[in-house]
């Protein structure tokens, strides 16, 4: 069996800072003191006169980076998820999602992926407390090819971006150069007995939870939600006509982030059952990161095992007698 390269999604980002600088000659990168773990290290060291360190104050950068965009530059803001989505929630909220500015805020270490750092560092509330802001784009890209196609969807796109990257190693499932829509998700596998909506790294598991899945003759088809707002609501009535049955899978808390958005959608217009699967109402915990993901069902036997479970529990169940 070939073996499957892997790069965490932050990698990937301060790759495509690079790549991107020349086409983007009005993109400046600020960071909080964490080039390194941001990987905004690599644009530093390439462009330093386009990077701007502001140290631990990420309130005050992005106030900074407010400033910036209205004088026709586009910021680029980096720090942890916890920092920019917790910290500075109250300057992205009212300097710069509420006058609609061109700022991108590219938030790495998301979810309970951070690992060992522990339930402080942890942010799994980040894409809850953006997508809440109005007019915010809010991104969670799978892998390599989707997190560099996503920084560039951004950077083109007139108003706020919010991304989370994160820093555990995942698969490269997608080619370089494939298409990245804002406002669009894709069918990473077909299937008709159940929809599995996955975001981030959990796409990877749930392609390989598809395919476990096929072992006890359950055909699952995978839809990956990368734009978490604005939504794809044709692909997810599509899906959810087809299968009549959906699970959401997220490295986020289940109040609020993408499965709630998802259940928003079906509510309205095709209410089916679903199962979200993603971290209760709890703080996360210091651990080894696959570890964790194991624990909250996160991995591909993890959701594997959600799914059959779901399947079971609604047997009998159909639209017409819900």
């Amino acid at each position: 069996m070939q073996e499957v390269k892997k790069i965490a999604t932050r990698e990937s980002f301060g790759n495509a800072l690079i790549s991107l600088a020349e086409e983007f000659p009005q993109m400046i990168v600020l960071d909080s003191d964490l080039t390194t773990g941001t990987k905004t290290c690599m644009f530093q060291k390439a462009y330093s006169e386009r990077h701007i360190n502001c140290g631990i104050a990420e309130s005050n950068m992005m106030g900074m980076a407010a400033g910036m965009s209205v004088m026709g530059y586009i910021p680029v803001v980096s720090t942890f998820a916890m920092f920019a989505a917790g910290r500075a929630f109250e300057q992205i909220r009212n300097s710069i999602g509420y006058p609609h500015l061109n700022v991108k805020i590219c938030a790495t270490h998301g979810g309970i992926s951070v690992g060992e750092d522990g339930a402080t560092h942890q942010c799994n509330e980040d894409m809850a407390l953006m997508r809440a802001i109005p007019g915010m784009v809010v991104l969670n890209p799978s892998d390599d090819a989707e997190a560099k196609a996503a920084l560039k969807a951004a950077l083109i796109y007139e108003g706020p971006v919010y991304i989370r990257f994160g820093r555990l190693e995942v698969d490269m499932i997608h080619e370089e150069g494939e298409p990245f829509t804002i406002g669009k998700g894709r069918i990473e596998r077909d299937g008709t007995d159940i929809t599995i909506f996955a975001t981030g790294i959990c796409v990877q598991e749930s392609l390989k939870a598809a395919e476990m899945l096929m072992e006890s003759s359950i055909d699952a088809q995978v839809v990956n939600l990368a734009s978490i707002k604005p939504l794809d609501r044709e692909l997810i009535f599509q899906a959810a006509s087809k299968t009549g049955k959906a699970i959401t899978v997220e490295e986020h808390t289940v109040l609020g982030g993408m499965g709630s958005a998802v259940c928003e959608v079906l509510a309205g217009r095709y209410p089916i059952p679903v199962k979200m699967v993603g971290i209760p109402d709890i703080f996360g915990e210091s651990g080894d990161a696959k570890k964790l993901l194991h624990i909250h069902r996160l991995d591909a036997f993890g959701i594997a095992a959600e799914t059959e479970a779901f399947l079971r529990e609604t047997a009998d169940l159909t639209l017409q007698n819900i």
